[in-house]
């Protein structure tokens, strides 16, 4: 068996020394962008170049760094009857979990009014909240989306959750498909959004889509970039049918310097961190699914990439 890492890390040991670790079995190599063909079994990638599909002929899966793998669909000759296999939490799941519920309670339990008030010397306390007053709504209930509409529901806040298709989870109350989106955003005022990106939920997240949320409405973005349209949340903050987002994703990373985010008070900017890849669970994820592959038994995260998930 034949394993080829395609990452692009500058140390790539760091990840195929584990990889030999936990697969003896398997020959273990670092793409060459340069170098021959060597009939790989597997590729463990991120955002792998076109070259890999065209000189790996005898692929029989390849294995994603990530579980949003709308990158790697983006490869042109990505062949049709290649299995594809997302990561599954690999402990992402609760990162996300912990960075949404932190965003919400900045804007729920206004902590950015003590620390100005930590500034200013003064001792001042506010009326506590009522959960009621911020029902949120999680859009994409994947892993991920489950796990945060769970947390965040376990903590009693109100919440609602929508995706394309249907869904029951206790505590939450669902939503799915095009028709029932509008209803979803009615009793939102917290839209976070968890959804994978897709060519029907690319620039899902607009004006009109903002415009139908509560009053007081917040942005939490932890999904992908190319789900908003930029200049639409501006204009909705300008026009204070949002009053503050939160965005972990952007169109472009980095985010270019004299982009119009940076000087919005009422936006939260970082930088693509709301769930790391945790090296030594995700290798035992994926490692543990090529053995399986190989044996002929049935693995789990394979990807439909007709539905784009």
């Amino acid at each position: 068996m034949k394993v080829l890492f395609v990452a692009g890390d500058p140390k790539p040991e760091r990840w195929t020394v584990p990889i030999k670790e936990l697969l003896p079995e398997a020959e273990v190599h670092v793409w060459d962008p340069d170098g021959p063909a060597i009939d790989a079994d597997y590729a463990i990638v991120w955002q792998p170049p076109a070259k890999l599909f065209e000189r790996e002929t005898q692929l029989k899966a390849v294995f994603n760094l990530g579980a949003g793998i709308d990158g790697l669909l983006k490869v042109p000759n990505l062949p049709e009857d290649l299995t594809v296999v997302r990561l599954e939490d690999a402990g992402m799941s609760v990162q996300m979990a912990e960075y949404v519920l932190h965003q919400l309670l900045e804007a729920s339990r206004g902590m950015e009014t003590y620390r100005e008030q930590q500034r200013q010397g003064i001792w001042k306390i506010h009326r506590p909240i009522k959960r009621s007053e911020w029902p949120v709504g999680v859009m994409g209930l994947g892993h991920i989306g489950k796990r945060v509409a769970r947390t965040l529901a376990d903590l009693d806040y109100r919440v609602n959750g929508w995706a394309r298709g249907e869904h029951n989870l206790n505590g939450v109350s669902t939503y799915a498909g095009p028709d029932q989106l509008g209803e979803f955003l009615k009793a939102t005022r917290v839209l976070v959004n968890t959804l994978p990106l897709t060519d029907e939920t690319r620039e899902l997240i607009d004006y009109e889509l903002l415009s139908q949320l509560q009053p007081g409405a917040v942005l939490i973005n932890v999904g992908r970039g190319e789900h908003l349209v930029e200049e639409d949340l501006l204009r909705a903050l300008d026009e204070g049918k949002l009053v503050r987002a939160s965005l972990d994703v952007f169109r472009k990373e980095p985010l270019p310097e004299g982009h119009p985010f940076w000087q919005r008070s009422e936006i939260t900017i970082t930088p693509h961190i709301s769930a790391r890849t945790l090296r030594d669970a995700t290798l035992e994820q994926i490692t543990g699914k090529i053995r399986d592959h190989a044996q002929g038994r049935a693995i789990t995260g394979i990807v439909d990439t007709g539905r784009g998930y």
